[in-house]
């Protein structure tokens, strides 16, 4: 291993661990970033730390601006809205494409995929997923076979998105009915009626912002 490749690993580590920390509030929205704190709480130089927050930045959760340095980005309503618009618009196109492109074997794993949440939809309980494989958004970005849109919804979209998920939550009636959203959107695209995919989940995250944002004026 070259000293070029242990930096490497040592930001990805940096920024896979802040990121985390950013994305479930443990480090708070508008939070100052200090470079020389980072570097001491992981043990590592300055140097990996800037690359690290240099990625965060990449991924739309960190800000750098003049006179001030790096800060998590705040939550905000007009984030919010301009976010989730761009999210409607590429989740549509994700569904449309997954009701075209998706093999049988792909559709059958995303409905076993949607029938493992049951259980977490039980008494209002938070309807949250994990990142990856197990994610019902990721499954369907993927079975896009658009290796572009599923960059940027997977790279630049939704690190941000799980940001106001997670910090707002969704909990109490809106858990039953993301989820009964999620379920008619899976048997559209298993009946390969891509129009109806599109617009369902267009619908979906619609709902979804309109949930968030009013969670965010009570907070306010």
């Amino acid at each position: 291993m070259t000293e070029f490749d242990t930096v490497v690993t040592s930001a990805d580590k940096v920024f896979t661990s802040l990121r985390k920390e950013i994305v479930e509030g443990d480090v708070g929205a508008g939070a100052k970033l200090s470079e020389a704190e980072l570097s001491t709480k992981y043990g590592v130089s300055r140097a990996v730390v800037r690359e690290a927050i240099n990625r965060l930045v990449s991924i739309n959760i960190v800000e750098r601006k003049a006179n001030v340095g790096a800060r998590v980005v705040s939550l905000t309503l007009q984030g919010l809205v301009e976010l989730y618009q761009v999210r409607e618009a590429l989740e549509g196109m994700a569904a449309r494409l997954a009701a075209q492109n998706m093999t049988d074997l792909e559709v059958k794993a995303l409905q076993s995929l949607i029938d493992s949440h049951s259980d977490k939809v039980v008494d209002g309980q938070r309807y949250y997923q994990e990142a990856g494989d197990v994610d019902f958004h990721y499954q369907i970005a993927k079975g896009s076979h658009n290796q572009y849109l599923f960059y940027m919804l997977t790279n630049s979209i939704y690190h941000l998105v799980r940001m106001y998920r997670v910090q707002l939550g969704m909990a109490g009636p809106r858990v039953s009915t993301a989820y009964a959203e999620h379920k008619h959107i899976v048997q559209a695209i298993g009946n390969r009626d891509q129009e109806l995919a599109e617009m369902l989940m267009r619908r979906h995250i619609l709902y979804s912002r309109n949930n968030i944002e009013r969670k965010l004026e009570e907070s306010q």
